[in-house]
């Protein structure tokens, strides 16, 4: 397998088109944007002058990747002569199972179509197709180049050899492939979101503010960052898209998302990608400080 293509420009997108590049794939990376294509490129090669600067990479090895990543808008071309196509589009099921149509439309028979879905259905997907078993979930955690982790999910119909290829590929990429079943949010975000949830609902019955409550999972679990931090890292948006998945897929209440999530995405409050969620990210510096709605 050489050729690969990557549906989907943004953060997950661009890393996942980086990764594949750096490891020696010809990558179509694919959008409806040119200018997501144009930001994405920037975003690659920036972070590959930070790997140059480590001493990581060399400078060749900088533009050998750049020169494995060609950009479309055109699906239809980019995908004609794909091994794998993954798709890294936002979390909206309609969208997605939209794209899985069209990719198995415009890619030759023996192409394999994954997805990045974090908690969306890898079986509602493939049964949009016409290859069902060649259909499985590659849920790459964010930041993708730095992060090891792969979960590879298999549908209902997913077959042996086909998740024997994706869990062998992921590790040619350097990471580290967890082959799960396809149940609502999966392994990670079905143990990661209800906890996420809890903290808000803490913080939500007033236990503590928000400081309090990321400083004890962050010194008391031995947590990189607390749960409302990588709540507004993630995108609060996103943590309620997946909630909801939970919800809807368990019919169980303990997965009901908090109202106070609910409330704050629909004022737009979504974390680092507005601004403003748990904390404020428009002062400028890494500094942590807490939204003005949350001071005490």
């Amino acid at each position: 397998m050489e050729k690969v293509a990557v549906i989907g420009a943004g953060t997950m997108g661009n890393g996942i088109a980086h990764v594949f590049a750096q490891s020696g794939y010809k990558v179509n990376l694919v959008d409806v944007s040119e200018d997501n294509l144009n930001k994405a490129i920037s975003t690659i090669s920036k972070n590959l002058d930070r790997m140059v600067a480590k001493e990581k990479i060399t400078e060749a090895d900088k533009a050998a990747t750049l020169g494995n990543i060609q950009t479309s808008t055109n699906m239809a071309s980019a995908l004609s002569d794909r091994e794998l196509v993954v798709e890294a589009a936002t979390e909206n099921i309609d969208l997605k199972l939209k794209i899985f149509k069209d990719m198995d439309q415009h890619t030759p028979a023996g192409c394999l179509l994954s997805t990045n879905t974090s908690s969306i259905s890898i079986t509602r997907i493939a049964a949009v197709t016409q290859r069902p078993a060649q259909v499985i979930g590659m849920h790459f955690m964010n930041p993708v180049p730095v992060m090891k982790l792969v979960e590879v999910i298999r549908g209902y119909a997913t077959s042996d050899e086909v998740t024997k290829q994706v869990m062998e590929l992921s590790v040619k990429l350097g990471k580290v492939p967890v082959e799960v079943n396809d149940y609502p949010g999966f392994v990670a975000n079905r143990i990661l979101m209800p906890m996420i949830n809890e903290a808000i609902i803490t913080l939500h019955e007033g236990v503590a503010g928000v400081e309090e409550i990321d400083t004890v999972m962050k010194l008391g679990m031995a947590h990189p960052m607390g749960p409302l931090q990588l709540a507004d890292f993630i995108g609060l948006d996103v943590c309620l898209s997946i909630m909801n998945v939970l919800y809807d897929g368990f019919g169980n209440p303990k997965y009901a998302p908090c109202p106070l999530l609910v409330n704050m995405v629909m004022a737009g409050k979504k974390g680092v990608k507005s601004g403003e969620g748990f904390y404020s990210w428009t002062h400028g510096t890494k500094d942590l400080v807490v939204a003005d709605g949350f001071k005490n």
